[in-house]
C-alpha cells in the first residue's frame, strides 16, 4: 500500500461508514476504519481485506481518539493522511418537553463534540502544521438534510446536524490557513441501522404524555424511511467524489425525496409548520379528539 492515498473513517462498522470503507479500498485507498468494538474490528477486517485496517475509536473518549491517532501515525510511517471522514453518529428522538436532558447531552457529544475531538487529533496528519510538506488532506463531515430543516420529535438529531453545518463552515474557513478543504455530505433517508436501534426512541417513556400518538407516528415513519432509503453505497460514492474532486461541493445533498426537500426549502415556514403538524397530529384539535 506504499504511496496509496489514506483515509480515516469513523463509525465504519455498519451503514455509510462501512460502505465508504469498502468503496474507497476497492479504489486503491488505504482505509483506517474506526470501530468501537473488537468484534466489529475482526468482522470488518475479515470482510474488507488487507487494504482496510480497523482502528478502535470511541469519539466520546479523548484518550481513545488520541490512541487511534497514534496507531494511524505509526502505520503511515511519516506519510501524510489524505482524508478524514467524520461519520460516527447516533439519532436521538423524543418530544423536547419530556426528553431526558442526558439524552440531548449524549446526542451533541457524539455528533458534534465527537467530530471536534477526532478533527483535533487527526488534523496535523492532514497538514495542519507549519512543517507539513506536500498536498494538504481533506475533511468530509457526514451531516444530513436534517441539518437544514428540523422535524418535530427528531429535534435532538436535527440540533446536532445544524451544529455540524456550522462546525463544517467555520472549520473550513479556519483551515484555509493550511490549505485543508472541509465539506459536508447531507444524506436524506438511507437504508442504515441508525433508526433501527431501540434505545434511540423508546415510545414507552412518553406513553403518559400528550405526545404519545405523535411519537408512535414518527417512529413508524422513521422505520419506513430507513427501509425505503437509498443504499449506503450512494453516499460512499459521494464521499469518494468529495475527497477527490478538485473543487468539491460544499454541501452534497443525497436523497430519494428531492422534491420534498426542495418544497421544505421554498414554502413559507408557517405553511410547512402546519403541514407537518397536521400529518403528525400536533395540533390543538388532536388534544380534543
Amino acid at each position: 500500500m506504499s504511496g496509496a492515498k489514506s483515509v480515516v473513517i469513523t463509525g465504519a462498522s455498519t451503514g455509510i461508514g462501512y460502505a465508504a470503507a469498502q468503496h474507497l479500498s476497492e479504489r486503491g485507498w488505504r482505509v483506517f476504519a474506526g470501530v468501537r468494538k473488537d468484534a466489529d474490528a475482526r468482522r470488518v477486517a475479515g470482510a474488507l481485506g488487507e487494504a482496510v485496517t480497523p482502528v478502535r475509536i470511541d469519539v466520546t473518549d479523548m484518550a481513545s481518539v488520541h490512541k487511534a491517532a497514534e496507531v494511524v501515525t505509526k502505520a503511515l510511517d511519516g506519510a501524510a493522511l489524505s482524508g478524514l471522514v467524520n461519520n460516527a453518529g447516533v439519532a436521538v428522538a423524543g418530544p423536547l418537553l419530556h426528553l431526558p436532558i442526558e439524552e440531548m447531552t449524549r446526542q451533541l457529544d457524539i455528533n458534534v463534540t465527537g467530530q471536534l475531538r477526532v478533527t483535533q487529533a487527526f488534523a496535523p496528519m492532514l497538514g495542519a502544521r507549519r512543517d507539513h510538506q506536500g498536498p494538504a488532506g481533506r475533511i468530509v463531515n457526514i451531516s444530513s438534510v436534517a441539518g437544514f430543516s428540523a422535524a418535530p420529535l427528531v429535534t435532538p438529531y436535527s440540533c446536532s446536524k445544524f451544529a455540524l453545518e456550522a462546525f463544517t463552515q467555520g472549520l473550513r474557513r479556519e483551515l484555509m490557513l493550511y490549505g485543508i478543504d472541509v465539506v459536508a455530505i447531507n444524506p436524506g433517508p438511507i437504508a442504515t441501522p441508525i433508526w433501527d436501534k431501540a434505545e434511540e426512541l423508546d415510545p414507552e417513556q412518553y406513553k403518559d404524555t400528550d405526545f404519545a400518538p405523535a411519537v408512535a407516528r414518527i417512529l413508524s415513519y422513521m422505520l419506513k424511511r430507513g427501509r425505503d432509503g437509498l443504499a449506503p453505497v450512494v453516499v460512499a460514492e459521494a464521499i469518494h467524489r468529495a475527497l477527490t474532486d478538485k473543487e468539491p461541493k460544499l454541501n452534497t445533498v443525497i436523497t430519494p425525496e428531492p422534491f420534498t426537500q426542495w418544497l421544505l426549502g421554498v414554502l413559507p415556514r408557517r405553511m410547512s409548520d402546519k403541514m407537518i403538524a397536521g400529518r403528525l397530529g400536533l395540533t390543538p384539535q388532536a388534544l380534543k379528539d
